[in-house]
């Protein structure tokens, strides 16, 4: 384990080591939970202080960081007095405003990079951009943890993934299959049910299908039946 990082303890007032130990939170020590990355970031700088993360499946959650208790109010202070600037607010402001430019060029990027996907012939073009309107909203926003939100691979590349991993999960019964908990099982159908949606693609793009009778066109149909009972 990390030093400085520990898992939950036994009880409030305890964190556990890397052997599975107990050891006392040091009097005087205060929890900081976690949300304000600014505080959480100088509250370390400071001084010494325990991490608390807990591993849940594949994800690691903050359970935020013990210190001292009089560290963490000053430097709370020093923050809420910054924070009530002129500067900091129009800061705040101008960053909040790039970041939205920013996602919006994201979201019309990724939507072309799945319309290119798909390359669908032009008799299904108003079908392909249907589609890619849909992944783009499910598989764009900030903090939605998918595979268009990584930056290790070409956006052509999310995009694809994006596609058959949407395709997976609204063309096929893949969320309702009960998978045997054998290692690389689920991988295995996933490649299939991957191969069943490449073929379905490729017969868009060489216009073989009628949209009437095709797992895309029902699934599309059926997001927009939801969409319309959402109050």
């Amino acid at each position: 384990m990390t030093k400085n990082i520990f898992k939950p303890g036994p009880n409030l007032k305890s964190v556990c080591g890397k052997n599975g130990e107990a050891i006392p939170i040091p009097d005087g020590w205060a929890l900081l939970p976690p949300g304000d990355a600014a505080l959480t970031r100088r509250v370390k700088s400071a001084g010494d202080h325990f991490v608390v993360q807990e591993k849940i499946g594949r994800r690691i959650f903050s359970k935020g960081v013990w210190a001292d208790a009089s560290t963490i109010e000053r430097i709370k202070t020093e923050l809420i007095a910054e924070r009530s600037t002129l500067a900091h607010v129009n800061r705040k402001q101008n960053d909040a405003k790039r970041r939205l430019k920013a996602q919006s060029e994201y979201v019309e990027d990724f939507n072309a990079a799945v319309i290119a996907y798909l390359a669908f012939n032009p008799a299904h073009s108003e079908l392909a951009h249907k589609i890619a309107k849909v992944v783009t909203d499910h598989s764009t926003p900030v903090g939605s943890g998918t595979v268009a939100r990584t930056k290790t691979i070409p956006i052509e590349k999310r995009a694809q993934a994006a596609v058959i991993a949407w395709m997976r999960h609204q063309t096929t019964a893949y969320d309702s299959m009960v998978i045997p908990k054998i290692k690389g099982k689920r991988r295995e159908i996933r490649r299939m049910l991957a191969k069943q949606s490449h073929i379905i693609l490729a017969r868009y793009r060489r216009n073989e299908f009628t949209e009437g009778n095709c797992v895309l066109v029902e699934s599309l149909q059926k997001i927009v039946e939801q969409k319309s009972n959402i109050p």
